[in-house]
């Protein structure tokens, strides 16, 4: 895949468009590009150029499928996405940690770098953001060995977002607890703990929330700030004062007594809040107010940095509808008297226009004449969609036929080497010819060669002699979906049972039963600090749990009317108590136990371990697998290979990805000639999981009936009789079908 760019960027075509931008030509156009050829080609000339470049898009999804390709052509470290949502305002607002951490990484890697690109919708150029020197100021490196200022670090976390706690259980928080410190950035999967000597670094590692062993040793950690608002304390200030002249202006030219009333109510708090350095939901109605001269991200590509903007006429129609609904929400703030009047929430696009002084590149299908641009220098290109094959390799035949005869390089992409090596298989099958590419391939190629890939669409280019061809047009095989990085939050429940405890809570302890919890003390035990959880129990009992034994502990769960009666530590009430449960507790482990005795003495049908056909289906599916799917896939597969009777449950909220595993159990055991029962609560239920697995099955000879979607009764009799004789293979129905 690597070759791709570079292959292209010998073409004279690139010359032209280089030659322009040499020549500081303030705008061209380039026209015919669609699909992944675009990406293509923005790499192909990122690769001559050199520079720090910056690629906007009309809306989000757009810039993720160029950022996805990108990754595919060229290194995937000098390629960011800079994800923003289209709804800019409550984007502002509320942001989730995932996205802060990607755009902050993004950043922060862009401004690194002279020749990374950075992928953003047209919402990201409306955000107003600190000046660009901040994002140097709003970092603290710690290595090895090195002195730093406690105090002044401690007040810098601050500073970058961070909510200092005292016991670290998310991100964004930091503690000091002796010559500890625990802090845990949005950008990194685990917290680190960072040990001091006095005031010299004596360890930096990463660490396990829930057990607080270290995970991994290192010598050198830069902390990021967890939002792009980086303010100092003079900004701070200096927006309560503007903020203060814009009430008092917009109070003087008030008639209504009850509007004026309310609107100094709710702004006069927001800047006590402002001057008592507190953070508040709202405070994003300020941004023009934080800086004395506000940035955006064309301040930080520079001058001489390049905008390539793909269908430029769609990124004006979305800049001009963003800044039509910041209008709206704005006279809803006025009316509601949550705002004073002169102020805007973000960048307009004529703002942006204007001050986008870079060399600009247009991507445009059609060559047309778009509002406000002047291209000096066009380059008409031409590219069409791979045609969509799905199979029939007497097309395939055809097309390779034609291809072979204008001297084309043609490229089969797959998404690993398993899969090359089995679309070569199915190929020579049909006695078409195709070799596997390795790292000496280089274009032009004679023959057809399979590459290691994965772009969103195949394409052909006729001027350059190039056809590209993926899974998706040849077998109608879709690709795993990018996932973007997020933190590990494996064991979430278990984390929220132990660690995220408030004081007053109630706990209980295996040994001493009920207790309050009063919160976490750092005691000298033999020279040695260490970290304990303070439990409270009846009179004046106290009793200090070592963190490394905080297994020990669960949070009560318990009526919320009815407040549970405290133990008294080394009293015999609470023994009593286990005493009772656990011989009710042996009741029902001696039925169990001849429960389970039976099973084991039954015998079961074994299933075969996963063979190709299992795993080429398993392939096709368009989502990437959580490591938890993985784990249940796994146990599953485990129990259908044991010869006893199956009896398993799998637990998951809505959205979790159940039905995605239970596809998989159920292929397994149709493709061994088993019949298997799809049973849901609701008939429409039944009919989403109907559509699912169709979807899923349609290349494989299994018949799929959905129960509730027959029409008579007679209809519905047959089936079922059809599951006895062993006609049908999968039926779905609701719990009517028993």
């Amino acid at each position: 895949m690597r070759g791709l760019d570079q292959y292209l960027a010998k073409h004279e075509d690139i010359d032209s468009i280089i030659s322009g931008i040499e020549a500081n030509l303030d705008e061209q156009l380039i026209t015919g590009l669609s699909g992944s050829a675009r990406s293509v080609w923005i790499a192909a000339i990122q690769q001559k150029v050199n520079r720090r470049t910056l690629v906007v898009s009309n809306q989000l999804t757009q810039a993720q499928q160029l950022y996805d390709d990108l990754t595919e052509v060229i290194e995937s470290d000098r390629v960011h996405l800079y994800p923003v949502n289209e709804l800019l305002i409550a984007e502002m607002a509320i942001a989730s940690p995932e996205l802060k951490s990607q755009r902050i990484n993004a950043l922060i890697s862009w401004l690194t770098h002279d020749d990374h690109i950075l992928i953003v919708p047209v919402a990201a150029l409306k955000r107003i953001l600190p000046p660009i020197d901040y994002w140097k100021r709003f970092q603290l490196d710690y290595k090895f060995g090195e002195v730093i200022d406690i105090e002044n670090d401690l007040k810098m976390m601050v500073k970058m977002g961070y909510e200092r706690v005292d016991m670290v259980t998310n991100p964004a928080e930091f503690s000091m607890r002796g010559g500890i410190i625990d802090i845990y950035p949005i950008t990194e999967s685990n917290p680190i703990r960072i040990e001091l000597f006095d005031d010299e670094v004596d360890s930096i590692r990463y660490f396990d929330l829930v057990t607080q062993r270290s995970l991994e040793k290192i010598n050198q950690m830069t902390i990021k700030p967890t939002s792009e608002l980086l303010l100092e304390e003079e900004d701070i200030s200096r927006t309560a004062d503007r903020l203060e002249v814009g009430l008092s202006s917009a109070l003087s030219q008030m008639q209504d007594a009850k509007a004026k009333t309310l609107l100094h109510q709710n702004i006069i708090g927001e800047i006590e809040l402002l001057r008592s350095n507190e953070i508040f939901q709202d405070l994003y109605k300020y941004n023009r107010y934080f800086y004395e001269k506000p940035a955006s991200l064309l301040d930080y590509l520079g001058d001489d940095g390049l905008v390539i903007l793909d269908e430029i006429g769609r990124i004006q129609e979305t800049a001009e509808q963003l800044d039509q609904e910041e209008v709206e929400l704005i006279e809803v703030l006025l009316a509601d008297q949550r705002i004073v009047r002169d102020l805007t929430l973000s960048n307009d696009w004529l703002t942006i226009w204007d001050q986008m002084n870079q060399r600009k590149i247009y991507l445009s299908v059609f060559l047309r004449h778009v509002a406000n641009t002047a291209p000096k220098n066009i380059v008409n290109l031409s590219s069409r969609p791979m045609q969509q094959f799905h199979g029939q390799m007497n097309l395939l035949k055809g097309e390779i036929t034609r291809w072979s005869k204008a001297n084309y390089s043609v490229i089969f992409l797959a998404e690993t080497n398993e899969r090359a090596e089995k679309v070569q298989s199915i190929l020579t099958d049909y006695q078409i010819e195709v070799g596997l590419a390795d790292q000496t391939t280089t274009l032009p190629v004679k023959q057809p060669v399979i590459m290691v890939g994965n772009l969103s669409t195949g394409f052909e280019l006729p001027i350059q002699k190039l056809a590209v061809v993926t899974d998706q047009e040849l077998f109608k095989t879709k690709t795993k979906k990018r996932q973007q990085k997020r933190q590990n939050l494996s064991n979430a429940e278990r984390m929220k049972s132990y660690t995220e405890l408030k004081e007053g809570d109630y706990v209980v302890h295996v040994n001493h039963g009920v207790g309050r919890f009063v919160g976490i003390e750092t005691l000298s035990v033999q020279d040695v600090q260490k970290d304990f959880m303070l439990i409270k129990y009846r009179g004046d009992d106290r009793l200090f749990v070592p963190i490394d034994q905080i297994d020990l502990v669960q949070k009560y769960v318990g009526s919320e009317a009815k407040e549970p009666k405290l133990y008294k530590l080394g009293g015999t009430e609470w023994k009593k108590v286990k005493s009772r449960v656990q011989s009710k507790v042996e009741d029902i482990a001696d039925d169990l136990i001849k429960l389970y005795a039976e099973r084991e003495a039954t015998k079961g049908y074994a299933f075969s371990e996963d063979n190709v056909i299992q795993r080429e289906f398993e392939d096709a599916f368009p989502y990437e697998e959580t490591d938890d799917q993985l784990r249940s896939i796994e146990e599953i597969k485990q129990d259908m290979q044991k010869a006893r009777p199956m009896d398993r449950l799998l637990c998951g909220d809505v959205g979790y990805g159940k039905t995605e595993v239970a596809i998989r159990a159920a292929f397994k055991a149709v493709m061994e000639g088993k019949q298997v029962a799809f049973l849901v609560p609701t008939t429409i239920l039944a009919q989403q999981h109907f559509e699912t697995i169709i979807e899923r099955f349609h290349d494989y000879p299994i018949e799929v009936r959905l129960l509730s979607r027959f029409r008579t009764q007679k209809e519905q009799k047959e089936t079922i009789k059809g599951l006895k004789d062993g006609i049908v293979d999968l039926v779905i129905g609701t719990h009517r079908l028993l």
